[in-house]
């Protein structure tokens, strides 16, 4: 498999790269830390087997498409990923993130996303957006150190967990084109609003 479609990217600390299948271990230390995964939409895993379900189905069905950005971070000092950053490649483009709590108050999130969207507007992706549950503020923080703009909040039913969320939906065109808003979630719901000095 040609690993052009997601090149590895490299920062002051951190090394971004595709997980692969010696990364169980660390996906699952990932993706099954409650605390990491209270604002993501999927119950932590409860096995390696699981992660390795998670891996086939999430991360090598992104790295057969012409472009994939599935990154593990990992620290330019140790082998493991301690977090993901990952950018859609459907309409939204969307932006998410995870990182072991041990690691967070550090900014590494800020900086491996500032690399993914370097990579993005190199590629030609022409903007990102971003959400964020409203109970989880910091997460915007991230968003707003990266240049993304607020646009509107709303409501959707969260899967699997099946619960209402209120979203903050931020964005950062990409292409000069700095009046475009997706629209997408704000067509889709139908408790929508705009919040004032956010």
């Amino acid at each position: 498999m040609d690993s052009t479609n997601t090149p590895a990217l490299e920062t002051e600390r951190l090394i971004l790269r595709r997980f692969t299948e010696k990364d169980l271990d660390a996906l699952f230390h990932i993706y099954s830390d409650e605390e990491v995964n209270t604002y993501l939409p999927w119950f932590p895993l409860a096995s390696v087997e699981e992660a390795g379900v998670l891996f086939k189905e999430k991360y090598l069905e992104v790295y057969r498409q012409p472009h994939g950005y599935h990154y593990a971070i990992c620290l330019k000092n140790g082998q493991a990923p301690v977090g993901y950053i990952h950018a859609g490649t459907d309409g939204s483009h969307d932006l998410g993130y995870g990182l072991l709590k041990e690691f967070w108050h550090r900014s590494l999130v800020t900086e491996a996303a500032r690399a993914v969207v370097g990579q993005l507007k190199k590629d030609g992706v022409p903007f990102i957006t971003a959400t964020h549950d409203i109970r989880n503020p910091r997460s915007g923080g991230v968003m707003k150190q990266l240049g993304m703009h607020y646009q509107y909040s709303y409501e959707e039913q969260w899967q699997p967990k099946d619960i209402p969320v209120i979203f903050r939906l931020y964005q950062l065109n990409l292409d000069g084109q700095e009046n475009r808003v997706y629209m997408e979630y704000w067509n889709q719901s139908s408790i929508r609003f705009k919040e004032a000095g956010v």
